[in-house]
């Protein structure tokens, strides 16, 4: 049984009145939905406030939910828009960076890359190149941001992503284009100088 089929299992189960199942949909999500939310708003403790508001909309919310799409999506839609509302209230911009520079962020791999090769030089650069990003995120258009980290860093698909943006594929993919365009833009010349350049 794939995810989808026992998040729906759960869902059909919360849905009769089982109010457990609802507690392992949080407990399997509480933690993806907080990196999520962590990317927009900058306070630890707002994100969890703003998590645990996701769940409840989505808990009061689920009695009209069809299984058209993933339950993830789905969720992951409601805390996007709960926390762009939170950030409209506080009139507080979108961060991309806070929680990519935490342990999380370490944990996508760079380490791994580099454990062959640290040396100076290069840890420097990979340093540099990495700060050179998450600044390149932080200018992005908040749409384009949110693209974006839901395709790179959460993995979703580009259906997803327009499910949990409420936009259509063209346009997702449109956004993740300009991105990825911005991001290698500003990329460029740090790798065009780079000293053990090969091409």
């Amino acid at each position: 049984m794939g995810d989808r089929d026992a998040d729906r299992l759960l869902v059909e189960r919360v849905q009769a009145g089982d109010k457990q199942a609802f507690g392992l949909l949080v407990t399997k999500y509480q933690r993806k939905l907080a990196r999520l939310i962590g990317r927009m708003v900058r306070d630890q403790t707002e994100v969890e406030d703003i998590v645990q508001d996701s769940f409840i909309r989505a808990y009061r919310a689920l009695p009209g939910f069809r299984n058209d799409s993933a339950f993830y999506t789905w969720l992951y839609r409601i805390g996007v828009n709960t926390a762009k509302n939170w950030l409209v209230t506080h009139g507080r911009k979108v961060s991309a960076t806070d929680h990519m520079d935490g342990e999380e962020g370490d944990s996508g791999g760079q380490s791994e890359l580099l454990h062959d090769s640290d040396t100076p030089e290069r840890l420097l650069m990979t340093k540099q190149i990495g700060e050179t990003v998450n600044a390149a995120m932080e200018a992005l258009p908040e749409d384009l941001r949110t693209a974006i980290m839901l395709r790179e860093i959460d993995g979703l698909s580009y259906e997803e992503i327009a499910q949990v943006m409420d936009c259509p594929i063209g346009t997702v993919r449109s956004r993740i284009f300009r991105a990825r365009d911005a991001i290698s833009a500003r990329l460029k010349p740090m790798l065009d100088s780079a000293p053990d350049k090969r091409w």
